[in-house]
């Protein structure tokens, strides 16, 4: 089945003070964005996997890039590279949502094995490989396709968004 996708990464400021009777501006704008057809190469995607999801105080979860998340139509997913990755913390957390580090079998090309991010209530975290960048964000299977998702403390649950696109070859 066919998958169109695009993701986007943007950021943008304004530096401004009074000069005279002007205002100097300092603008800085960033921004990233590629459209993925349908296939495995370079500028391609055909695998999707989103989900909210809850982990119970103090929790961890590791996500099975390889053969394990199921797709919206109940179909197991491998992926053998990731093209795009996004991850939002809920607004309402109290705790925070850790990503990355997981015990065995670390998915580690985008992070090191032994790395994390912290994303505070609300807070997002995106990664996306460029349109010509064949190889992406690779995953081994059964040696290095687990990403760690974990709740950072005790007391209350942690939501997160999580939506990956990538290729199965």
């Amino acid at each position: 089945m066919p998958l169109t996708s695009a993701l986007a990464i943007s950021g943008s400021a304004e530096l401004t003070v009074a000069s005279g009777l002007s205002t100097v501006r300092a603008p800085v704008t960033v921004a990233r964005s590629v459209a993925l057809t349908s296939g495995t190469s370079a500028g391609k995607a055909d695998r999707v996997y989103s989900g909210r999801r809850t982990l119970a105080a103090s929790g961890t979860e590791d996500l099975d890039l390889a053969g394990v998340l199921l797709d919206a139509f109940g179909t197991a997913i491998t992926f053998a590279r990731v093209k795009g990755l996004v991850i939002t913390a809920a607004t309402a957390n109290v705790n925070n949502v850790v990503v990355g580090a997981a015990s065995s079998n670390p998915w580690a090309t985008a992070l090191s094995a032994t790395g994390t991010i912290t994303l505070r209530p609300g807070a997002a975290v995106a990664l996306m490989a460029g349109a010509a960048d064949a190889t992406a964000y690779g995953v081994t299977a059964s040696t290095g396709d687990l990403l760690k998702i974990a709740n950072s403390g005790a007391g209350s649950t942690v939501s997160y968004d999580i939506v990956i696109i990538g290729a199965s070859a």
